[in-house]
């Protein structure tokens, strides 16, 4: 019992200990006072001791975060996941002829048809995102968040617009490079933001909130893009309206970035006493608000901790179904006898199933404590068991059994969510969450690229069996390492719920920019 003591003490120690540089700020009675310049950002409004706050308050400034940013986020999301699925449906509309996509080999007899180009044109973003991720996360990290977000977004929409004017494959391959590029910014951005603004407890819900837009986008893109198919007339191609839309509305929503604010401290949309409680009410859960300084022992911290690894390896595995799905999906469902029009039609029960149980995850886990792992291990069942339906069933003429399992493969929404849910709320520190952001995503991105490499048309007759066989493979994984976290998470709970506790000394450290690790009165989420 001694030595916990200790060791209680010396980590308090050691996370409390600053350095000397002390900048000016205003303090929570708008006088002037000194304030760490490593410390967190509400150190600047709130006092080292908890304040006390009314509910009712409170429960008026969740409210209107919530209608600020969660609709925004929204469709800001919707507009990354429709960017990329649009070339799924573009290839139907003549892309694949026009930018020669697919090479046909007359050597063989009968001719056989590869679509490798397609599969790199897909891959390309997310190579494109791969080195865009770190340093644009950083970047947001360090200067103005809406400043930032404003500029960069508004260049992916015009990224985006270009698209129009490509005229070979090796275009379109620089294209989608640098539009994964500055689209990087937007995941790892929104995932800090809601670290930032909400409590552990209200982390899933509002997580789930603005991911789900990947399935409310999968319709709406889908009814876009059929509107777009019944265009016979004008001078461009009908993948060509597409990506102009697409990049006017992102230039819209670049515009709208500029009034995203820097964090809750100063929030333009709450009173200065607003502020202060959508600041204090993040004292318990230790995860903090903001800091701008970039911090070496974080990022080490980072680097070695085996939980970031464990979801790293998580989300690698869950994503090479995406791959797959956002840049061959009407391409596969066509393989089932439906038209270039129907297979389009056929993503809105794949779009709905992922918005609705994105939407039930996330209520469900702020409703029942410490279920997040529970759920995600429970929702890679249904993704196993649809790649098997389409794997093993048999393919003719408008055949139901591999359509619904195509359909069923979108439960994972939820294990994507799941997993970007329990980064979050399970680090703190804002080098360490900035860090873990990007490391979620650069997973993703792996996934992403892995997964359109599993597909071979050559394999077709055979149904592609190295892409089912290859996403099981990557579900079973998952599930593993779901297992391995939990066990992990609930062990340092354990641990330190062994440790003294001292109410005031908690308080003082909340705000102190301080990791998971280094904060003993942090809690994981399990």
């Amino acid at each position: 019992m001694d030595s916990q003591k200790e060791m209680g003490r010396e980590i308090s120690n050691t996370a409390t200990s600053q350095p000397s540089k002390r900048p000016t700020y205003p303090n929570h009675n708008g006088h002037t006072s000194t304030q760490h310049l490593e410390k967190d950002a509400a150190a600047a409004i709130v006092p080292d001791h908890a304040v006390v706050f009314d509910k009712a308050v409170e429960r008026r400034v969740q409210r209107k975060i919530d209608w600020f940013l969660i609709p925004t986020m929204w469709f800001g999301y919707g507009l990354v996941y429709y960017d990329k699925a649009i070339l799924g449906s573009a290839v139907l509309f003549g892309m694949t002829k026009d930018l020669q996509l697919s090479v046909v080999d007359r050597s063989t007899t009968p001719p056989t048809t590869s679509t490798q180009r397609l599969s790199w044109a897909t891959s390309m973003f997310y190579f494109g995102m791969l080195s865009g991720l770190y340093p644009l996360t950083f970047l947001l990290q360090r200067f103005n968040m809406g400043r930032v977000l404003c500029g960069v977004v508004i260049l992916w929409g015009l990224i985006a617009m270009l698209t129009a004017a490509v005229t070979s494959w090796q275009g379109l391959f620089a294209q989608r490079f640098f539009l994964g590029f500055v689209e990087s910014i937007i995941p790892t951005g929104f995932m800090c933001i809601v670290s930032g603004y909400y409590t552990q407890e209200e982390q899933a819900l509002r997580q789930s909130w603005w991911l789900s837009s990947t399935g409310a986008w999968t319709m709406i893109g889908g009814a876009l893009n059929y509107g777009f198919a019944q265009i016979s007339g004008g001078s461009l191609k009908g993948w060509q309206y597409i990506y102009l839309l697409a990049g006017a509305l992102t230039v819209g929503f670049g515009c709208v970035c500029f009034w995203i604010p820097n964090s809750a401290v100063d929030a333009w949309f709450l009173s200065k006493e607003e502020r202060v409680v959508a600041v204090e009410r993040l004292r318990k859960g230790q995860t903090g608000v903001r800091c701008q300084i970039l911090k070496r022992e974080q990022l080490s911290e980072a680097v070695l901790d085996i939980k970031i690894w464990l979801l790293f390896f998580m989300m690698a595995a869950a994503y090479t179904v995406n791959g797959a799905v956002s840049g061959f999906g009407p391409l596969i469902v066509s393989t089932f006898g439906y038209t270039a029009l129907e297979s389009i039609l056929l993503q809105f029960p794949l779009g709905g199933l992922v918005f609705i149980f994105i939407l039930i995850t996330g209520y469900l886990c702020s409703r029942i404590p410490n279920m997040n792992i529970i759920l995600l291990i429970l929702n890679c069942f249904p993704v196993i068991a649809g790649c098997t339906m389409i794997w093993k069933s048999t393919w003719y003429h408008h055949a139901p059994t591999p359509v619904a399992g195509y359909t069923i493969i979108g439960f994972f929404g939820p294990v994507i969510f799941l997993i970007i849910n329990v980064g979050m709320a399970n680090v703190a520190g804002a080098t360490k969450k900035s860090f873990t952001a990007a490391a979620i995503f650069v997973a993703y991105c792996v996934g992403n690229i892995v997964g359109p490499q599993l597909i071979k048309t050559e394999t077709l007759k055979r149904h592609y069996p190295e892409l089912w066989l290859g996403i099981i493979i990557c579900y079973c994984i998952v599930i593993v390492c779901a297992i391995i976290l939990y066990i992990h998470l609930r062990n340092e709970n354990s641990k330190r719920d062994r440790l003294p506790k001292d109410e005031a000394e908690r308080d003082k450290m909340a705000f102190n920019d301080l990791t998971d690790k280094q904060n003993p009165y942090f809690r994981y989420v399990l």
